[in-house]
């Protein structure tokens, strides 16, 4: 095994060594520098090394590009959804072929192990594509009962020009959620990678045309939000801005559609999900281990990660053990090195925010484990599963978005107590349930505020089954085949003849 696991880090360190990205952004079907000439280098969290300067681009060329998706919109959207279906599919076998190659990126990028990258972030990515491709052709309108003399036709538009913002803790999942969907209804998409996580967007647009989008269907622009995201939000010409990230930008492009054209927005905000595990729980081992993928995994760097695990006090102190023991599974290592453990965090600079939550933590409450970091050659963005407890329930790490390896464990005694804590927060993304009682799965999950509630599991997703969030978690939803709702427009069209 130990053969195996040197054989395979060797492999990776060698393509990290060779790998030279593209910073360059991707407009109208080419690469292209920023217009300012600006760049900023990107640094891998994983060691230090700098990978490339990044285009930083600004208003002007939101403007091009804008103006490019504008004039492809109608040869894409001409081209009917089976040559659209194809060409999709073209680009999901291009993913595939270039897997590894995306793997890398995505992990030099933003820290992923190489062992998630090439069997969830990649694999997950293509999966997509193609579903939506597959749903491409498969859409059918409506003939409504309308008075006699007249035929009514509903049918479902493509809105135009989409933006789409994107976030840096899965940048190729997430962009591909975004723009299979809107892509297949027949959009054009601006897409905004995060400064944070930009190269396999551009290196997936140059893919994309390869595939035969034509130029200007697919745009990447690079750069900062204030400047990148807040031109797209205010534009003039964007139909639709699709977006994942916090609740305080979300307002902002809300401010935003009311200052411009009123475009469509879909949300997908911040959350603070409960994970609540009850005595009558049948697996509690299970029970622990899935907790600590829940708040653990992608080192904890998940909108949807269950950072409040709640659990029955009968149980409690059996249940802490048992995920102290797990969360070994997810102490960090060197992303290409190892078959199992966590990465690093995207960036130094959220690895000492993250830090300062956990100093907050362990002066308020107490630290079961954790709370350590650590450095891997010239990066020090590494941090052990923390797990904190003996807070108060009003404590502000029960309530803010901390989005790193830190978990928050909490009594309750009553199923009522257990719901009233999981609902007071301002989120409502996700929460997760273990009992072994039908009822009380039923009965806990429908008295819960959120978008997915996962019983005897967490974080349960698909690409057939929307994902997204009430209250301030936001609003739209992002997989399944209702995310056509966020790129499509109902038309009626009444023809009387009578």
């Amino acid at each position: 095994m130990t053969q195996q696991t040197d054989a395979t880090t060797d492999f990776w360190r060698r393509r990290a060594d060779t790998l030279v990205p593209d910073g360059r952004a991707f407009i109208a079907g080419r690469r292209t520098h920023g217009q300012s000439g600006r760049t900023r280098p990107v640094i891998s969290p994983v060691d230090g090394r700098h990978l490339t300067d990044l285009a930083a681009c600004g208003a002007e060329d939101v403007e091009t590009a804008v103006t490019a998706a504008r004039a492809a919109f109608p040869v894409w959207s001409g081209l009917g959804a089976e040559r659209r279906k194809q060409i999709l599919l073209a680009l999901a076998d291009l993913l595939d072929k270039h897997a590894e190659e995306l793997a890398l990126l995505e992990t030099l990028d933003v820290g992923k192990p190489i062992a998630q990258t090439t069997t969830v972030d990649v694999p997950g990515a293509v999966s997509t594509l193609r579903w939506y491709a597959e749903a491409a052709d498969k859409g059918a309108g409506e003939l409504p009962s309308v008075p006699p003399g007249a035929t009514a036709l509903v049918t479902r538009e493509p809105l135009g020009v989409v933006a789409a913002i994107v976030p840096w803790n899965y940048p190729l999942e997430i962009a591909v959620w975004k723009l299979a969907p809107a892509l297949a209804a027949g959009n054009s998409v601006v897409l905004k990678p995060a400064e944070q996580s930009s190269l396999t967007a551009l290196r997936l647009a140059e893919l994309a045309v390869e595939a035969g989008l034509p130029a200007g269907v697919l745009n990447v622009v690079t750069g900062a939000g204030r400047e990148v995201g807040n031109a797209l939000a205010l534009h003039m010409d964007v139909d639709c801005l699709a977006f994942t990230g916090s609740t305080q930008v979300s307002r902002g492009l809300l401010e935003a559609s009311g200052r411009s054209n009123l475009k469509r927005l879909n949300l997908e905000a911040g959350g603070k999900s409960s994970n609540l595990v009850f005595a009558d729980t049948d697996d509690l081992a299970e029970a622990a281990a899935k907790a600590a993928f829940g708040a653990f995994y992608n080192q904890g760097q998940v909108c949807s990660a269950n950072s409040r695990i709640l659990v029955e006090r009968a149980v409690f102190d059996e249940f802490a053990g048992m995920l102290n023991e797990a969360a070994d599974a997810y102490r960090p290592a060197d992303p290409l090195e190892g078959l199992t453990g966590n990465g690093s965090l995207v960036s130094k600079a959220h690895t000492d925010d993250v830090q300062q939550w956990i100093e907050r933590g362990r002066a308020d409450g107490s630290l079961l484990r954790g709370g350590e970091r650590m450095q891997v050659g010239e990066s020090d963005a590494y941090l052990e599963p923390t797990v904190v407890t003996g807070l108060p329930a009003d404590h502000a790490l029960h309530r803010e978005e901390v989005f790193g390896p830190l978990v928050v464990l909490h009594p309750f005694d009553t199923e009522e107590e257990a719901v009233t804590l999981a609902n007071a927060t301002e989120y409502g993304l996700a929460a997760s349930v273990w009992t072994g009682s039908l009822s009380r799965a039923h009965r806990v999950s429908s008295a819960l505020v959120a978008g997915t509630v996962s019983v005897n599991t967490v974080d349960a997703l698909g690409n057939t089954t929307p994902f997204g969030g009430f209250k301030q978690s936001g609003f739209g939803r992002d997989l399944s085949l209702h995310a056509f709702d966020n790129y499509t427009g109902l038309k009626t069209t009444w023809i009387q003849h009578g």
